[in-house]
Formats: structure tokens, sequence, C-alpha cells
């Protein structure tokens, strides 16, 4: 029996380990090869036909989305079983944007047990049919309503107000008037089913900031985590630093 070709991607060595003895146990032979991060993965995946993966979804050079992303435009019929400590909405929402139409692909927690882990590798990788644990079916189906889910411009005014960025300096990152900064917010305090008039009232004044309760909400909600906004941090130094220079040479 020809033996199997399996890519973990995976940068924790103890996690690699344990994936390691689940597919060791496999009726079926298999070569596993590990990738440390996401970009080595993405090298690994490229050079392969027809690649099977299990990818962390949280790596170091190139996160497990953005790998399987870039790895899906060359190659949609690769496998990819994303298994993760995380269920996230921000990490659901982002992998529907990027799985192609028909393509075969699974998500599994790692806290799941050692059983259900197998399975859901199994059923992907040889059984060709997708796998989504239930725990991550149900963030699926917020991510996915028309009453919850937040749209691309909605989600960019929860990283600008959780990046802490006043309505003037929103306005100027996103081309926006400050009337359309308040639109955008406003459309976001409502899908985060935030009553502006609960928190706020002639009686009792500004209970709450609004803006905090929006980032309290989306942090429980999984809608954003330390892990990301540490890049979304980056991606804005490096936009305020041009816009500093820009508004510099006007002077």
């Amino acid at each position: 029996m020809e033996k199997l070709d399996i890519l973990i991607a995976e940068d924790n060595p103890k996690d690699f380990e344990f994936l390691e003895q689940l597919l060791s146990d496999w009726e079926e032979p298999v070569n596993i090869t590990r990738a440390p991060n996401g970009r080595v993965a993405l090298e690994l995946g490229l050079a392969r036909k027809n690649p099977l993966i299990i990818s962390d979804i949280q790596m170091p050079e190139m996160s497990g989305i953005d790998f399987a992303k870039r790895l899906w435009e060359q190659q949609p019929e690769a496998r990819i079983v994303f298994w993760s400590q995380f269920k996230d909405e921000m990490y659901v929402r982002s992998l529907v944007k990027v799985v192609p139409p028909e393509t075969v692909y699974g998500y599994i927690l790692k806290s799941s047990p050692k059983e259900r882990i197998a399975a859901a590798i199994h059923t992907v990788l040889i059984e060709e049919q997708c796998w989504i644990a239930p725990e991550v079916r149900k963030v699926q189906g917020r991510a996915g309503h028309s009453l919850t889910a937040l749209s691309d411009i909605e989600y960019e005014a929860l990283l600008d107000i959780s990046l802490g960025l006043t309505d003037n300096l929103i306005a100027q990152r996103r081309y926006l008037s400050r009337r359309g900064v308040q639109s955008r917010l406003n459309s976001l305090y409502n899908k985060l089913g935030i009553d502006q008039e609960q928190y706020h009232s002639e009686k009792v004044g500004d209970s709450f900031n609004l803006r905090n309760r929006a980032v309290a909400v989306s942090l429980a909600r999984g809608l954003i985590n330390a892990y990301e906004m540490e890049k979304e941090e980056l991606d804005f130094q490096e936009w305020f630093q041009r816009f500093q220079r820009t508004h510099k040479s006007k002077r």
C-alpha cells in the first residue's frame, strides 16, 4: 500500500508530536512532514500534487488562514484540516472568505477528545468529506446570519476603535467624513446588539462608553483577540508614519 504523504503545519513541537502519534495509529501507512511556520508550509504545499494538510491557525511568519488562502489560489484541490485551540468568530469569518467552492476542508478544536480529532482528520483527508466541529458550526451560524454578521466596513470600524482611534483619525485613514465614520459606528453597534438608547438617557446620562462596550462585546464573541490585534497595530503604525510624513510635507 502506498504511503499517504501528510504535511503538518504546526509550530508547537508537543502538538506536532501528538498528531504524529495519532497518525501512526492509522491502518493506512503515513509519511509525515512538518512545517514549523506558515511560510514553510506554503513552500512545501505548493511543491506537492493534491496536498493533504493539517494546519494550526496561529503560526509565526504566516497564519494558517493566510497560508491556506495562498495555497488554494494555486491548488484548490488541496485538503486542509485546521486544528486550533480557538473558535473565534474572526477566524471563522476569515476562513469562509478563502475556501474555494467545492473544496474539502475541516476545522477541529485541539481541546476535542483524541478520538474526535482522529475522526475529523480521517474524514477530510481520507474520505474526502468536510468536517466541522459542532462548536465551530455554532459560530459559523452567527457569522453568516444577516442580522449579526459584520460587513467588511463594520469590521473595519471595529478594528479602528479597538486600536483607540478618534473619529478624526478614522476619517483620515478610511477616507471618510466624520458623518461617514459615525454612520459606520452606528451600524457596528446595531450588529453587536448594543442598544444606544439603553446606554444613554437623559436621566442617567452616558452610562456606558459605546466604543468600549463594542470592544468588550467583540472580545466576548471572538471577533477580535490580542494575537490578531498585534498585527493590526503594526499595520496601523505603518499607515500612521506615512500619514505623519505626508501631513508634515504639506505644512
